[in-house]
């Protein structure tokens, strides 16, 4: 089992010159593809064309973007509420998404799974809190016996953190050293409570209950969350589980209307946003990028909602 001691912090970005690193063209367009998907989702909810709720990630898409490059096709997914970019950063799909949200013709599920329940090969996301890292544990024992080298991913926030079943997950993880990646993004707010409100002590020391590897990293890029973790991911595959604990920031509300944070807070939060701060530093590359992915996903939401809807059997 690896040294829970081990933990490390990677600081926010910049070089020498204070400057923040570039992201890689291909990561930067699946960012701003989520990030443009999702304002798009609140637009459509705005006008009254999505049943149902809405809860987005913005602010948090560069998350997903960063470590799919470090799993393969027999890994497993798990998702959550906020889970819009998880699916788009694993399968490239936001048609799919888009009509299953609608429930429109060519939805992934059909229609019935809607904005928060979604199952596509190895990928399952659920409303529930603190439901996925159970099942994942569970995922993660049967491909210690029979797919070797696999691993189950779960994405979790720092809300989770006063479920029962996230700290019975992790124990037997713990014992029968199960190839089990769980992504925390620390968002900083549980719903619209703060977490220092709600949540006493750290992740990290929660982690070390169980003599589980903790790894936390307070960046924006892509490119530096995957060189971090990457290695450690690479253990996990082995029978060593991780806590990865991602440092972010939620932009946006909850849901829709349910954010009690003050205009100072959410000031903070917006100058800190990834989109906010690489638009500054690459000004005409990110306009142009911004540009190419705002089109596409306003060309989408048209051929989309053009669609019949769908239709779900049993057969």
């Amino acid at each position: 089992m690896t040294d829970y001691t081990a933990t490390t912090t990677i600081a926010t970005v910049p070089d020498g010159a204070g400057r923040v690193s570039p992201p890689a063209d291909a990561d930067l367009a699946t960012m701003l593809l989520i990030r443009h998907f999702e304002l798009a989702l609140l637009d459509l909810f705005a006008r009254g064309e999505l049943h149902g709720t809405t809860h987005t990630c913005l602010g948090q898409e560069y998350v997903p973007v960063a470590l799919a490059p470090l799993l393969g096709e027999r890994d497993y997914v798990f998702s959550n509420h906020r889970g819009h970019g998880h699916y788009i950063a694993r399968f490239g799909d936001p048609a799919g998404l888009l009509a299953e949200i609608m429930g429109r013709e060519g939805a992934v599920c059909n229609g019935v799974g809607g904005s928060q329940h979604i199952l596509r090969d190895r990928y399952l996301s659920t409303g529930v809190q603190g439901e996925s890292l159970p099942v994942a544990a569970g995922v993660a024992l049967h491909l210690k016996r029979h797919e070797p080298r696999a691993l189950a991913l779960t994405y979790i926030g720092d809300g989770t953190w006063g479920e029962g079943a996230v700290y019975e997950a992790l124990n037997l993880a713990a014992l029968w050293r199960l190839p089990l990646l769980v992504v925390v993004e620390h968002n900083g707010i549980a719903q619209s409570t703060a977490t220092g409100a709600q949540m006493a002590g750290t992740i990290r020391a929660r982690a070390a209950a169980f003599g589980i590897a903790h790894l936390r990293i307070e960046s924006i890029s892509p490119t530096a969350i995957r060189e971090a973790a990457g290695p450690l991911v690479e253990r996990v595959r082995d029978g060593d589980p991780l806590v990865l604990e991602l440092v972010t920031h939620r932009l946006g509300p909850h849901s829709k209307g349910d954010d009690t944070r003050t205009d100072a807070e959410l000031r903070r939060v917006r100058a800190a946003d990834w989109h906010a701060v690489y638009r500054k530093a690459l000004g005409e590359r990110f306009a142009e990028a911004d540009a190419v992915a705002s089109a596409r996903v306003a060309r989408l939401v048209d051929e989309v909602a053009a669609r019949p809807p769908a239709v779900w059997s049993t057969a």
